[in-house]
């Protein structure tokens, strides 16, 4: 428990109260008030007008500063000042770094601000400061802005109580969606992609007509997001219309580029946009950085050759690299491809934060709409009846021309006697008092006639149409169809400039695009220390190791090589030739690098072959054929291949030679057993079938061959025995000693 004091009571407990409040209690109902205040007056937008209140307020403060589009420019200091004086008690950087956003090209689709300046780029570089550039309104921030003068929106008292603030726009332009927001609140956040202006009027259009139209027809209109940086949208359109009936979805936006042709067969790639909101220079220098560390080895340069048109050109190594692997891997690697997550959360018209659907967005935006044609068209109607009941009395003066002279030159309150005279009201007695003598004319009175009988007219069509739904719709309608006009894909800015495309056909990227294919010799020790020595070494070459240690392996590849390890505990282990450690120190254990238990050794190192067959084999004799394809392990626990059993091990593997129609199979009784290769199966996994039979030891090694060639063994050269047929029999027989000769090892190789 602790004791809450009220600010400012300090004293004996005179002229406040203590209360006894929980530690909780009273940090939930401040960190409450804190959220709440983010939410609604920081971070989210309101749905009507699409703005944050500091936006609103910015282009509020330069409206009352007369910078209309029409206007001149006014530094944008002056701009700041205002609006952080009167309007929003926050940091002037911060108020600055709104109104370059709202200027700048790249980072909304339909700038409210006109900027004159250096206002940034799109290669992320800062805006000039706030005493060097210039701004005004735009034709579109005018659109949000018209009508707040005619009783359109409700005003409230700014922070000091001093000024008058709008708490909505009358907003006569579909800003939410045209324009996007972003924002992160406190346990929410807000992120809208822009959209295409010209597409919302017709879905709005569409909209008003049928007030429970699908969703699917809804894309009918709006295909997707329209980004100010343009891009391609590669999404399927059953993803866009689930994102836009959730509110919450994810799309794919990637950099368009095209091919130019140098001629002779040579060729440049050319990316002439990039992902919204990501920086140019930041994007060129990540695929600089995967040049210089050889992992896109098929792009030879990248250069920078942008103005004020995105230019980014990519050199291929050759004329033999294809276009489309290139870029696919940098889709991958890079942001030449993004995802734009959506999720549109905002403030609705009772300012309650929520996640709405693009339905609900264009009705809420409607409905807007309705509410401030009713509240203009009120406003119009008593400015036309407070005008008409002027125009009645100059008339009533007009008429008794004579009379009303003589009243004003002879009766000293010659307004009282006017009233009752002609029962006038004294807003008209006023009017006729305040008559100039030039506007006694007879042509000043047909003017006041006609503007009597036009203003007559105006005034029954305005309550006609306060009457009428329907027409208040059909108005509507004719604003949202002016909107398109001015700003829809007829015109210079509202042209859609992000491709709508389904998504991209599976392109499968080969290793030797990611990495540089240099040859390399793997070195495997008898201790478990692997290590990858540049070039092909031969074997005779002295490899260096660490005391008490020795060669186990040694086996030559590329870097984009994998290499398959087969262990005893008859599980396949895969690394990449990339991966390996360089052959400069003693290398690394392998255990660091794949997950072979304790008390399990390799038996075998072996580079990867696609369409290859090898046996594998246990110390109890028992093993099978397995197709190569069925080796490749994705995790470092490696793929069990040979099941085995308790006091069992792996023994042995070798590949099976093309031709191969015999196995031969000895034990560590130096017995020796040939049979046909078609008596073992062909499996991806299991304990196999009895090779051969001992009755002390084990298996010791296996081998294939042609036995039109003979048996093959090395023992200090190569030895070919042709002599063979006493060992052939079936599998699973014990079969016979060894010929002579044979390597005191007991192994084929």
């Amino acid at each position: 428990m602790t004791a809450i004091t009220p600010p400012g009571d300090f004293g004996d407990g005179a002229g406040g109260e203590i209360r006894d409040t929980p530690l909780s209690q009273a940090l939930s109902e401040r960190y409450l008030a804190y959220a709440l205040s983010t939410i609604v007056s920081r971070s989210l937008p309101d749905v009507r007008d699409g703005l944050k209140p500091v936006h609103r307020r910015l282009l509020y403060a330069m409206r009352l500063l007369k910078l209309d589009p029409a206007a001149g420019f006014k530094k944008c200091a002056r701009v700041v000042g205002d609006v952080m004086g009167k309007y929003h008690p926050h940091g002037d950087q911060a108020i600055y770094d709104a109104l370059v956003r709202l200027a700048q090209g790249f980072s909304v689709r339909y700038p409210l601000i006109d900027g004159q300046g250096n206002f940034g780029n799109i290669d992320g570089d800062n805006p000039a400061a706030m005493r060097y550039t210039e701004s005004r309104l735009t034709e579109i921030a005018s659109a949000l802005l018209d009508g707040i003068d005619e009783d359109t929106v409700d005003f409230r008292q700014t922070y000091d109580g001093e000024e008058e603030e709008p708490i909505v726009l009358p907003a006569n332009f579909p800003n939410l969606l045209a324009n996007g927001a972003t924002g992160i609140a406190v346990g929410m956040a807000t992120n809208i992609p822009p959209h295409n202006v010209g597409e919302l009027c017709d879905a709005l259009t569409h909209l008003i007509k049928f007030p429970n139209a699908t969703f699917d027809k809804l894309c009918d209109f709006i295909p997707g997001p329209d980004f100010p940086t343009g891009g391609v949208l590669v999404e399927d359109r059953a993803t866009v219309v689930e994102a836009y009936k959730t509110g919450r979805g994810a799309f794919r936006l990637r950099a368009k580029w095209q091919i130019e042709d140098l001629g002779r067969g040579q060729y440049e790639i050319v990316v002439t946009e990039i992902p919204y909101q990501i920086q140019k220079a930041k994007l060129i220098e990540r695929i600089a950085d995967l040049i210089i560390a050889k992992k896109l080895p098929i792009l030879q340069d990248i250069r920078d050759e942008s103005t004020e048109e995105v230019r980014i050109v990519l050199e291929p190594k050759n004329r033999a690299v294809d276009a489309e692997t290139l870029m696919e891997h940098l889709f991958r690697e890079t942001d030449l491809e993004i995802r734009f997550n959506m999720n549109m959360n905002v403030l609705d018209a009772s300012n309650t934060p929520g996640v709405m659907s693009l339905r609900e967005v264009l009705q809420a935006f409607l409905d807007h709409r309705h509410k401030v044609l009713i509240r203009r068209k009120n406003f119009r109607l008593e400015k036309i009846e407070r005008r008409l009941e002027i125009l009645g009395g100059l008339l009533i003066a007009f008429l008794n021309l004579d009379e009303v002279i003589k009243i004003i030159r002879e009766e000293d309150d010659p307004k009282a006697v006017m009233m009752k005279r002609f029962d006038l009201t004294e807003v008209q007695a006023n009017a006729i008092l305040d008559m100039r003598l030039r506007q006694l004319r007879k042509l000043e009175e047909m003017e006041i006639r006609r503007e009597n009988d036009e203003l007559g007219r105006e005034r029954s069509a305005i309550k006609k149409l306060l009457k009428d739904e329907d027409a208040r719709w059909k108005t509507i309608s004719d604003e949202i169809a002016e909107t398109k006009k001015a700003f829809g894909q007829k015109t210079e800015i509202g042209a859609r400039r992000t491709e709508i495309s389904g998504p991209p056909t599976a392109v499968i990227v080969p290793l030797e695009a990611m990495v540089e294919k240099e040859p390399i010799t793997v070195v495997l020790s008898e201790k478990g220390w692997i290590r990858a020595l540049k070039g092909h070494v031969e074997p005779e070459t002295e490899v260096k190791f660490k005391e008490g240690d020795s060669l186990k392996f040694l086996i030559h590849g590329q870097t984009t090589d994998k290499f398959l390890i087969f262990a005893t505990n008859g599980r396949f282990y895969t690394v990449a030739g990339d991966k390996l450690p360089g052959g400069r120190g003693h290398g690394e254990p392998i255990r660091l690098m794949v997950d072979i238990p304790n008390g399990h050794d390799p038996i075998s190192l072996a580079v990867f072959e696609t369409g290859k067959k090898y046996i594998v084999a246990s110390d109890k004799g028992r093993g099978f054929i397995v197709p190569s394809d069925d080796l490749m392990a994705q995790t470092k626990n490696g793929k069990q291949v040979l099941n085995v059993g308790t006091g069992e091990e792996a023994a042995a593997i070798c590949d099976v030679m093309d031709g191969a129609d015999a196995v031969a199979v000895v034990g560590e009784n130096r017995k020796l057993l040939i049979f046909p290769i078609d008596e073992l199966p062909e499996m991806g996994r299991g304990k196999g079938v009895i090779l051969q039979r001992y009755n002390k030891g084990g298996l010791l090694d296996v081998t294939t061959m042609r036995t039109a060639e003979g048996l093959t063994w090395k023992s200090g050269g190569t030895r070919t025995e042709t002599e063979f047929q006493q060992w052939v029999g079936k599998r699973a027989q014990a079969g016979l000693n060894v010929p002579k000769g044979f390597p005191r090892s007991g192994r084929f190789s």
